[in-house]
Order: structure tokens, then C-alpha cells, then sequence
């Protein structure tokens, strides 16, 4: 397991989960660069909290100094919004997309030779929705950084509570989930909702996995790397 972690996202449902996860495998000089708007609630001295706004200067300078101290081998990157919630497709863009690959360009300047983040079912460049084309630049802009191997996790809707969030859509498919899960059958398995935990298991098991290239893992890899993680 790498020593070091550029970790964007750990307070949120994923990250949180993650995290708890990801501790016991690291060594005592180990560190996590938590950098988000927030410092995650599980304390430990391997966990360096990166605070502020992520597209803020002073950030992205406190980030710099960090990653030049412990240069990570691992990113990861948890971040993730609705259009609801981001408010308007620009600001959407600004995190789903611009701070992820900002944030994946630092790892990359300063050593990182993976990429882990959590995308979505049915990220495409060139898809009508909105949200899945700027998932799907994402993507591919963090790809054209040079990683020797990417991983995306493209799950189906997440299933988990949110704290302090403000996704009624969201909370009505999770009550749903056990009516039209059994319903996507075949191909449509990839769209079916998929317990956060899952999520988090499955990822904590790709951290500094060998091998090189890009990897896309839907609903039935991320079951069966969190089975076997």
C-alpha cells in the first residue's frame, strides 16, 4: 500500500466510508491529504486536513507545500454533486469536473501513479445529459494527465444516508430502490442503485493495485472487488 494519499472528498458519503477503511492498511508515517471544504470527523495523525474552498489560491498553495512533503503515489477523488444541488450547470461543471482534474493534475505534478475516482454509470463526452457529459469530461481529462493506471468507479444511484444534504430526488429513488432494482435485468444491471459501502469497499481495494492502464468498473466489478477486498 502507498504511504501517501492525495484524498479529495473524504467527508462525503463515500469518502467517509473509505477512509475507516483505508487507515489500518497504511503504515505509521503514512499520510492522507484530505483536502475539501471540511476535515473529516474520524481523527487520526496520518489524516492532514487540507480546508477551504477548492478553487481558492490559498488552498491550492497549503495543497502544493503538503504535496511537496509527502509526494503521494495514490489519488483518490470522492467528489461528487447534483445539479440541484451545485445550482447551476456552470458551478456543477466547477467541481464535478474543473477541481477534480485540477486536483488530479497536482498528484500527477507531484509523483501520483494512480487515479481512483468515483464517476457515474453512463459517463460519455458525448452523451445529451448534461451531468454525464461533464462526467465523461472529467474523465477523459484526467486520463490525458499520464497516470500509468486509472481507475473509474461508475456506480448506479448510491444508497446510504446523507448528512446535511438537500437531494429530495435522490432520497425518493433510494425509497424506490427495492421496487425497480429487480427490474433491471441484463445490461441494465449497471443502473441499479448500489449500497455507498459497497462503493467504498470495492474502491479501498483498487489503492495501489498493480498493473497499468484505465479501467472502467460498473454495479457488478464493484461487488465483486468489494467481496473480495
Amino acid at each position: 500500500m502507498s504511504h501517501n494519499i492525495l484524498f479529495a472528498g473524504a467527508t462525503g458519503l463515500i469518502g467517509s466510508l473509505v477512509l475507516p477503511r483505508l487507515l489500518p492498511r497504511l503504515p505509521a508515517d503514512a499520510r492522507v491529504l484530505a483536502v475539501g471544504r471540511r476535515a473529516p470527523a474520524l481523527s487520526d495523525p496520518r489524516v492532514v486536513p487540507i480546508i477551504g474552498a477548492l478553487n481558492h489560491a490559498d488552498l491550492h498553495a497549503r495543497l502544493d507545500a503538503a504535496l511537496t512533503a509527502h509526494p503521494p503515489s495514490v489519488f483518490v477523488c470522492t467528489l461528487g454533486s447534483t445539479m440541484r444541488q451545485a445550482g447551476s450547470e456552470s458551478a456543477f461543471a466547477a467541481l464535478d469536473r474543473d477541481a477534480v482534474v485540477a486536483l488530479a493534475e497536482r498528484a500527477r505534478a507531484h509523483g501520483a501513479r494512480q487515479a481512483v475516482v468515483v464517476s457515474s454509470v453512463g459517463a460519455d463526452v458525448n452523451s445529451a445529459s448534461f451531468y454525464l457529459r461533464v462526467k465523461g469530461e472529467m474523465q477523459a481529462a484526467v486520463i490525458a494527465l499520464g497516470f500509468s493506471r486509472v481507475d473509474f468507479l461508475q456506480p448506479g444511484l448510491l444508497l446510504g444516508p446523507r448528512v446535511n444534504d438537500r437531494r429530495p430526488g435522490e432520497r425518493i429513488a433510494q425509497v424506490l430502490a427495492p421496487l425497480y432494482n429487480p427490474l433491471l435485468g441484463g445490461r441494465l444491471h449497471r443502473y441499479r442503485a448500489i449500497p455507498a459501502a459497497t462503493v467504498a469497499a470495492a474502491l479501498t481495494a483498487l489503492l495501489d493495485a498493480p498493473g497499468s492502464g484505465i479501467t472502467l468498473h460498473r454495479n457488478d466489478a464493484l461487488i465483486e472487488l468489494a467481496a473480495g477486498g
